[in-house]
């Protein structure tokens, strides 16, 4: 089943479709964008697959999903330097590279979502990091990740598999 994400040009709060279900959304700063860079804050257009899911075990039970889930620590950040041989990719703190701290201390990563957007290849200043992930409580933007209520995210996970995906698409309304 695939997760389905829509908005209008520009918006940065959408709607998910998972079945019958309809979920609100937070969007990145600059909305949904087909052509995705490093920095934009846009929301990348397309079919990405889910490759697991990271949680706060120190906040929270492991969610009940059948993707791959492991714990964060406070050695997890994901590179987002575009010259690096990491970008896009998972490392361990301390790292050189420019990179995003996963253990956070807002509740925005006690559940992360990585889908797999440019890894596969990774291809420098097409986009790192990108999650799905807990919405601020105003929904307010990502910087092009696709964030949840941390209730619906968990609904959400329940469902979702390891042959699933998020589909992200601009609509007409």
């Amino acid at each position: 089943m695939d997760l389905i994400v829509e908005a209008v040009a520009g918006a940065t709060t959408g709607e998910a479709r998972l079945g019958d279900d309809v979920f609100r959304c937070a969007l990145g700063r600059s909305g949904i964008f087909p052509e995705k860079q490093e920095g934009d804050g846009a929301t990348p257009v397309g079919r990405f697959p889910l490759r697991q899911v990271f949680y706060r075990a120190d906040r929270d039970a492991a969610p009940r999903t059948s993707l791959p889930c492991q714990a964060l620590t406070q050695q997890d950040g994901w590179c987002d330097d575009t010259a690096d041989a990491a970008y896009n990719r998972y490392v361990a703190l301390p790292c050189k590279a420019r990179h995003e701290e996963m253990w956070r201390a807002d509740a925005l990563y006690d559940r992360v979502v990585v889908i797999g957007h440019n890894d596969a290849p990774v291809i420098p200043d097409k986009g790192s990091a990108v999650f799905l992930h807990v919405a601020q409580a105003d929904f307010a933007p990502t910087e092009g990740c696709v964030a949840f209520a941390k209730t619906d995210l968990d609904k959400i996970l329940a469902r979702l598999g390891e042959t699933d995906s998020v589909v992200i698409r601009l609509v007409d309304r």
